[in-house]
């Protein structure tokens, strides 16, 4: 497999840089990088989800140990957000502070349940070890208890975000990460509801305590284990998915929602027609899963997306290619694919064969050929799939940023499918609303005060995409703790300019300075 080309987008203002090469400093810029699903970097792959589960379990470990240094990254940083720091999980609200006591009881009882774990059943008698196992069992479950709530399934406050006639086609659907309680479950739907207008149906994935949550992961995703919220979610989708009434389905994931995700869609992929499925988008932040799957319908489509150093860029089947408002069946032609036809049929292209192509300081990358047919990258039974990441934050780094900046070692190895979105950032944590949501959509209020919706544009989005090299997942990650410790030392994330990177394999053209902003590669931006 070939590795794929990096870029890098800037905002408007900033001089291009010279190349990728940033020095470990505190000056280093915020970024983010693209990648059209799975790349490669410098390591290669070689196992799979499909691999021997115990195989699994051991590089998961593995994994999980070599980036434990960016565990503090999942709540840092702790300060409020700018545009909505009553909706942030870390803020000092009375819901918020009772959660974090709960769950720093919880991890100091269950790291102290682990280390005492094997002595007990070596040097207690069974039943007495059985007595204190139970006993500790209960007492976590009475605690969890507590952030949960009973339902499994909630709604966003109508006060957001209400149904409207115009909308009526779509439903949202959300599966929240590890360690969210009930509170933080509403607070998510209710951010999401007010980002994107529309109401928002949350599965709920009750936690049991940050400690058992990373268990369980492990489990989900080497084991393949559907735990009661995986089934309901899937029992949710389908039941969606088959509503004639619905055009469109959103299905959008969070941390361990990602893994819950990823076995939902398995699941559906099996059972479901091909042209239901077509209804469904997926959209994710901070992913933990190991595999995400998105077959071809054709095998025509896949050979010629692999004789095409795997295919167009995203933005050669932009986010315009299906009306957001209409069925996602209906396949409309792209702007971008408008003006490339335009230029080669008026002979104002760049010559016979070129396309349309991105030009940078130093190579250029072609986003659409003349050989490769615009239908060939959209030829997949689900129509959208977007992943949203934090470089610094330690569960995308050991989920989806890991298995997608890698190269399989062989091509018989499934790929993690969709396109991704990495960015490094000073406010890089893994919280949804504090730290993903403040930084990709952040909001706006106003004259009174009151939150109104997502703002109309923001400085991550209006990023213009440049070319970088390949295999730069380190250097990210790097650049995003010295951002981050930047930060630390006193200085405002306001002044650490912007920039934003790219990954994928395009063929050589000439784009004729045509500028794609991250705007025009997320799909998901259109909502707002």
């Amino acid at each position: 497999m070939a590795a794929g080309l990096s870029y890098t987008s800037r905002a408007h203002n900033d001089k291009p840089n010279t190349g990728r090469h940033r020095s470990r400093t505190a000056d280093v810029i915020d970024h983010t990088e693209f990648l059209r699903c799975q790349t490669g970097g410098k390591s290669v792959i070689n196992y799979s989800y499909t691999d021997n589960p115990l195989k699994l379990l051991m590089w998961d470990i593995w994994t999980f140990l070599s980036f434990s240094y960016a565990l503090p990254w999942v709540v840092w940083p702790p300060t409020p957000s700018e545009s909505a720091p009553e909706l942030d999980e870390l803020s000092w609200a009375p819901g918020n502070l009772f959660c974090l006591f709960v769950h720093l009881v919880l991890i100091v009882l269950q790291i102290g349940f682990l280390l005492v774990l094997i002595p007990i059943c070596i040097l207690l008698p069974v039943w007495m070890a059985a007595l204190c196992i139970g006993g500790f069992l209960g007492l976590n479950w009475l605690l969890v208890i507590a952030l949960n709530g009973n339902s499994l399934i909630y709604n966003s406050d109508p006060k957001y975000a209400r149904a409207s006639d115009e909308n009526a086609h779509e439903k949202w659907i959300f599966i929240n990460g590890v360690a969210a309680g009930e509170y933080w479950m509403k607070s998510n739907l209710d951010r999401l509801a007010l980002t994107f207008g529309r109401p928002i149906e949350g599965i709920h994935n009750k936690t049991t305590g940050i400690i058992f949550d990373v268990i369980e992961c492990l489990i989900q995703r080497n084991f393949g284990y559907a735990t009661e919220d995986v089934r309901a979610a899937y029992k949710v989708v389908k039941d969606h998915l088959y509503d004639e009434k619905l055009s469109k389905v959103v299905f959008i994931l969070h941390s361990q929602g990602g893994i819950e995700g990823s076995l939902v869609l398995d699941w559906l992929l099996q059972e479901l027609p091909q042209d239901l499925l077509a209804k469904l988008e997926v959209y994710t932040f901070g992913c933990a899963a190991n595999h995400f799957n998105n077959p071809h319908r054709h095998k025509k489509s896949q050979i010629e997306e692999q004789n095409s150093a795997n295919g167009l860029l995203a933005a050669s089947n932009p986010v315009t290619e299906t009306a957001l408002s209409e069925s996602p069946v209906d396949m409309k032609t792209s702007s971008l694919s408008k003006n490339s036809t335009t230029a080669q049929s008026n002979g104002n292209g760049a010559g016979a064969g070129d396309g349309h192509t991105i030009k940078s300081h130093s190579n250029t990358v072609s986003l659409l050929s003349d050989d490769v047919p615009i239908r060939t990258t959209s030829d997949r039974v689900i129509g959208h799939i977007e992943h949203y990441a934090h470089t610094t934050d330690f569960v995308a780094i050991w989920g989806v940023l890991h298995l997608v900046t890698n190269v399989r070692a062989s091509r018989m190895i499934p790929r993690f499918m969709g396109y991704v979105f990495s960015r490094t950032s000073s406010r890089g944590g893994h919280q949804l609303n504090q730290h993903y949501l403040e930084e990709m959509f952040p909001l706006e209020r106003n004259a009174a005060g009151q939150l109104i919706g997502c703002k109309d544009t923001n400085k991550f989005m209006e990023s213009i995409v440049e070319h970088e090299k390949a295999g730069t997942e380190l250097q990210d990650l790097y650049d995003g703790v010295d951002v981050s410790l930047a930060v630390m030392r006193g200085r405002r994330a306001s002044d650490i300019k912007p920039e934003v990177g790219l990954h994928g394999s395009f063929r050589s053209g000439d784009f004729k300075n045509r500028e794609v902003r991250v705007a025009d590669l997320s799909r998901l931006w259109q909502y707002r």
